[in-house]
């Protein structure tokens, strides 16, 4: 049986599991956890395409305000995967994941679990041994073989469905809300956002199936008002499905949800690389994640909408992502160049390649930090977009940054 005496030893096991490695089934899951028996956590489990966690940071500091002990898993991470895993919105130390890696490895059949199915189950642990009242549980990429869909929450959540991971849900946005409206359980309840038509016909269809009780967000809580710990008027609409989704369990575990409390917490919310604005020596650079279709109009409309207009954009992305659909979206945010650093990823695009299809404004360079060498003379904000993984490389060389808005 595997056993680890440090946290690089089981930060080197991790790596050997492979982040990107995927087997989309849960029988290990189910398998794993049949054994072990699943915690009596109160889960929130949030779904989606964009605004997971964006909506998942609302719920938690919301919970936080009214004095809620709160657990809170999300992906993927930046610069270390303890950012995945916390409580009361603090990492766990590098001995008590050593702790958790090995109570779970002593599970029959732990040992077979994948990069994420091994992260989701070690949260759970975290979440059952810290006794939080509330447990919010981010999916990964899908809903219906996702990791975190064995455990039966008493809400569920969805953000806006939108194009996104074609490769793996199928083609059409039916296909993504169908693979997505999987998560809905059997008795549970859900409380989705804005969503398309044929978005929402999956999902209340997939409710009706299950016998699941299924609201809108704007049927329990009001259009939110600024001001919010993010920044974007996307974020209202992430913001009231928290807020909804925090006073369905306010009234359930019966405390009492105030409203300078609600607004206090709506303001403190934070999450890296989300409309992020830092100041980074003498020069305002931008962070946001934005890397697909949906993302790319609410990050445009965000700026828009506070009156900026980046100098250049630091642009990249996966490998296995066709940025032909939104290279409109991204020559629309700059007069400027794109400049498109090399990854240090093993998934990591060509530069080269997608700079041929930019077009004339695109020029490459060696890493993140030569990027943002060749923008220091630019009298405007520089935008880092495209990847979250390309933000990670970004918060490994500021790491000051994953805490703090400046």
């Amino acid at each position: 049986m595997t056993h680890f005496t440090n946290y690089s030893e089981l930060s080197a096991y991790m790596d050997r599991l492979g982040l990107f490695h995927m087997d989309l089934t849960l029988d290990r899951m189910h398998a794993v956890w049949e054994k072990r028996g699943i915690p009596e956590v109160p889960v929130v489990h949030v779904v989606g395409t964009n605004g997971k966690g964006s909506t998942s940071a609302f719920l938690c500091s919301l919970a936080r305000a009214h004095g809620v002990k709160v657990g809170m898993f999300t992906s993927p991470h930046f610069v270390t995967p303890r950012e995945r895993v916390q409580i009361n919105r603090a990492m766990l130390s590098h001995e008590k994941w050593v702790e958790l890696a090995n109570e779970l490895l002593a599970i029959p059949g732990a040992d077979s679990l994948t990069y994420f199915e091994f992260q989701t189950s070690l949260a759970m642990l975290a979440f059952e041994r810290n006794k939080v009242q509330l447990a919010i549980m981010e999916a990964g990429l899908g809903g219906d073989y996702d990791a975190t869909n064995v455990f039966s929450p008493f809400l569920t959540l969805y953000t806006p469905i939108g194009m996104d991971h074609v490769e793996i849900l199928g083609p059409t946005l039916v296909d993504i809300a169908r693979d997505k409206a999987g998560a809905i359980h059997h008795g549970g309840t859900v409380i989705t956002g804005p969503q398309e038509g044929e978005v929402m016909n999956e999902l209340q269809a997939r409710a009706r199936d299950v016998g699941a009780r299924f609201m809108f967000s704007v049927d329990i809580a009001e259009p939110v008002k600024e001001p919010l710990g993010l920044d974007g008027i996307h974020q209202s609409t992430n913001a009231q499905l928290g807020l909804a989704g925090w006073r369905w369990y306010a009234a359930g575990q019966e405390v009492r949800s105030l409203p300078e409390t609600e607004r206090f917490g709506l303001k403190s919310a934070f999450l890296p690389g989300r409309m992020q604005s830092v100041e980074l020596n003498g020069q305002t650079v931008i962070l946001d994640g934005a890397h697909n279709g949906h993302a790319f109009e609410a990050l445009t409309a965000a700026l828009r909408s506070k009156g900026v207009r980046p100098s250049a954009v630091i642009f990249a992305c996966l490998g296995d992502k066709d940025a032909g659909p939104i290279i409109p979206q991204l020559l629309a945010l700059t007069d400027g160049p794109i400049v498109i650093p090399q990854m240090q990823n093993d998934r990591a695009g060509d530069p080269d390649g997608l700079a041929a299809k930019i077009g004339d404004r695109a020029r490459t360079a060696d890493s993140m930090q030569a990027a943002l060498a060749s923008c220091e003379d630019m009298e405007g904000p520089v935008l880092v977009c495209g990847s979250l993984y390309l933000l990670a490389e970004f918060y490994s060389l500021y790491p000051e940054f994953l805490t703090s808005q400046r």
